[in-house]
């Protein structure tokens, strides 16, 4: 056992001696240490029920033989973080989460791990430890919030952002705010709808890194905890097996999350995960795959904010396995990929039932024949840029219409709210990227504020940024290169026309080459906003968004 080498041996005594002092038996010492990573804390709504699961994650391991030992990893609420400096922090985190559960699980030679995330960068972030640490490894998230109702009808986070937009627009009422803060969250879990903690926990089925249901299964159902247990049974199995993560997210097991995520309509934030996740496993992930995936890839789910149905609804129609199984019927699932059952992809969705064709829609009635994100380029976006298409209205598939330029979210958010974008325009909102922020902002404010006033189906917003998973509409980020190392989004001007065809996958800015070359000429870098702490050295480290804003040691540093 990997633990045998800080527990086992005369040279050893000083650490048997320190486990004494923690309350471990010799007989607990002897057995295969499993650490938990618990990602719970009192402020994210996500993770306030994660210290139950971890109690369940214990006695399974207990009961399989292991020794299991908890030990911490961060996490921000993206909901609570939004709007403000907070943003800023939100991304950063998944490489600190990495980084430091790789230290602590190479630091004391746990023999396997269970990882305990649920919200958005927290599953990412874990998921590059599980490729870095290489020991068997389990995941069990804390599960999906159940959806509100107001004025009876099912809601979620995203309707209560666009609420706050409405009331600006002068149609709602402070007592109808009211109203949706006091209901759209009525339980613990990630946020109800397919926003980015549901996504990546979706997708963590599909990479074979979880048990069946680990994304969908409701947060307060006592099946989590069940689950939960059999993650702990799970783990030990693996390493009886020697089952590791990197047997399982291997080159075709990355391509099949990228295809489920299209068929379930996944946030744009998976584009910037995969990659990252990828990136740990030596495969360079190029986000140019997702046009080739969607192309025949049907998307199958409209999922909040794309539809009318929840998380929970996913989970009693037959849950991802019930999607995957559509989609293995016709050849698109690389089916002989390792999991962590110790089965493969085929074995383990061969006998999922789809229990609701209006949740999850056949393979020959999709909403679209093709999937649910599209990467867009052109002289505007020369390295791409990500689109949720499947939450777009048709009327914004292909638009053209004159730039707003806003060189920070705030400007932005006071010009919409102030009335002075107007049907046509398409919004710009730069010096946001992975650099520039830096940290790379969510714009959940400004795209549910368009929404919120009844611009949706008219205004499209362009950033360097990205989005919510619960943003909808025309809303188009990770614009690469990003504005703060000069890429063409820095030489846009107000009033300039930007040409979007989703259908065509372009984003174009129509000026001359001879008028960019001479924009370009002019244009100085800017300041770093940002030039002491953490944020300061994560902004000398990270890639662009479309390589999944990755940290890199600066050539010449």
């Amino acid at each position: 056992m990997q633990s045998d080498n800080m527990k086992c041996g005369m040279q050893q005594a000083p650490a048997r001696s320190l486990l004494n002092a923690l309350g471990y038996t010799a007989e607990e010492i002897r057995k295969p240490m499993v650490g938990i990573v618990s990602s719970y804390n009192e402020i994210v709504p996500g993770h306030m029920n994660l210290d139950k699961i971890v109690e369940a994650v214990k006695l399974g391991v207990a009961e399989a033989g292991g020794t299991p030992v908890v030990f911490p990893a961060i996490a921000v609420c993206d909901g609570i973080a939004m709007g403000h400096v907070g943003m800023k922090y939100s991304l950063v985190t998944r490489d600190l989460i990495a980084d430091s559960t790789e230290c602590m699980a190479i630091a004391h030679q746990f023999d396997a791990l269970v990882m305990v995330p649920n919200c958005d960068k927290n599953v990412p972030g874990l998921l590059m430890a599980a490729a870095r640490v290489n020991v068997p490894t389990v995941f069990v998230s804390g599960g999906p919030m159940l959806a509100g109702h107001v004025k009876g009808q099912k809601r979620s986070l995203s309707s209560m952002f666009e609420a706050v937009g409405a009331h600006a627009a002068g149609k709602m009422t402070e007592d109808d705010v009211r109203e949706f803060e006091e209901n759209v969250c009525p339980t613990c879990g990630s946020c109800s709808g397919m926003y980015t903690a549901n996504s990546m926990n979706c997708l963590t089925e599909v990479l074979g890194m979880g048990l069946r249901g680990n994304g969908t299964i409701p947060a307060v159902y006592s099946e989590r905890l069940r689950l939960a247990k059999r993650a702990g049974y799970a783990v030990m199995e693996m390493l009886e097996k020697n089952i590791r993560p990197r047997d399982i997210m291997t080159k075709d097991a990355i391509l099949n999350a990228l295809t489920v995520d299209m068929a379930l309509g996944c946030s744009t934030n998976s584009m910037l995960h995969l990659p990252a996740i990828a990136h740990e496993v030596g495969f360079d992930f190029d986000i140019a795959f997702a046009n080739g995936i969607s192309e025949k890839t049907p998307n199958l789910c409209h999922l909040a904010p794309a539809g009318p149905t929840y998380m929970e609804d996913l989970n009693e129609a037959g849950g991802v396995y019930a999607v995957m199984k559509e989609l293995a019927d016709i050849g698109l699932l690389h089916l002989d990929c390792m999991t962590v059952t110790g089965k493969t992809v085929g074995e383990n969705i061969q006998n999922a039932v789809n229990r609701n064709p209006e949740v999850i829609r056949p393979v020959d009635n999709p909403y679209s024949k093709t999937g649910g994100l599209a990467v867009l380029k052109g002289n505007l976006a020369p390295d791409g840029s990500v689109v949720k298409r499947s939450a777009v209205v048709e009327e914004m598939m292909v638009h053209e219409g004159p730039a707003r330029v806003f060189d920070c979210e705030e400007d932005a958010i006071d010009a919409i709210k102030g009335g002075k974008i107007n049907p046509g325009d398409v919004v710009v909102i730069r010096y946001e990227g992975p650099k520039g922020g830096p940290g790379m902002r969510e714009m959940l404010n400004p795209t549910s504020a368009i929404a919120g006033m009844g611009l949706g189906s008219s205004v499209a917003l362009i950033t360097d940024g990205r989005f919510s998973g619960a943003s909808r509409g025309a809303s188009i980020g990770h614009v690469s290169p990003e504005a703060a190392v000069g890429g063409p989004i820095a030489l846009v001007e107000e009033g300039d026309i930007i040409a979007i065809d989703i259908p065509g996958l372009s984003l174009e800015l129509k000026v001359s080459e001879e008028e960019l070359e001479r924009r370009r000429a002019a244009w100085t870098p800017r300041a770093p906003r940002v030039q002491t702490g953490y944020l300061s050295r994560y902004a000398s480290m990270v890639t662009s968004g479309n390589r999944g804003a990755v940290l890199e040691i600066p050539k010449g540093a």
